[in-house]
């Protein structure tokens, strides 16, 4: 009788899904990612460490055609089409007033008060925890099987325009997702060896 091989399997592991083989796309299948995808995206990605709890990231989901001609002009001529096409459009955007909810996301103090009194840290800390979060985002999506596609190729007044406009929320970067078109990838790009980025101390 035959016995079946269980090693050879085409599931990949955890590091080829979110690092080794996954790559940033370009163009995308005419796929779409529903919005109970998005809902699991944001569950997931919510999870993920930020500092004092403090999750300042806000989220929009565009993946309506209306939605995206909202966006488009104030995207770079490179980044149009590869947007207009792909099924999502994140916009990663922190809330500069995120410490108001810190009563309720921080109760263990008064963490409120740390940023009442320092604009600059309070900007800050926006700024890199709403980073993380879109980077939590993006490998909450390659887990979920979706390929991304993040962007810094916009104005970011013109998206806080036509998005957040009488809101304390500021745009920080873009991320499409979908499932990629391989065919619109270039070869990937050389990284920096451990010993031109890194030390240890």
């Amino acid at each position: 009788m035959t016995m079946l091989n269980e090693t050879a399997t085409a599931t990949p592991s955890i590091e080829e899904l979110l690092f080794t083989s996954a790559r940033s796309f370009n163009k995308w299948q005419d796929r779409p990612v529903s919005d109970e995808q998005i809902r699991t995206l944001y569950d997931l990605s919510k999870l993920g460490p930020t500092s004092g709890n403090c999750c300042p990231a806000r989220f929009v989901f565009i993946r309506t055609a209306e939605g995206k001609e909202k966006l488009k002009p104030a995207l770079s001529r490179g980044n149009i089409d590869k947007t207009m096409t792909a099924p999502l459009t994140v916009i990663v955007g922190q809330d500069e007033e995120f410490y108001e909810k810190l009563p309720f996301l921080f109760p263990h103090a008064d963490a409120r008060s740390w940023f009442t009194s320092s604009p600059t840290l309070a900007q800050e800390t926006a700024f890199r925890n709403a980073s993380l979060q879109g980077a939590y985002l993006i490998m909450a999506a390659r887990a979920m099987g979706l390929d991304c596609g993040p962007l810094s190729g916009f104005t970011n007044s013109l998206v806080d325009e036509a998005f957040f406009a009488g809101t304390r929320i500021k745009s920080n970067f873009l991320i499409n997702i979908g499932y990629g078109d391989p065919n619109g990838n270039f070869g990937r790009l050389p990284r920096l060896d451990f010993e031109d980025a890194a030390q240890l101390a």
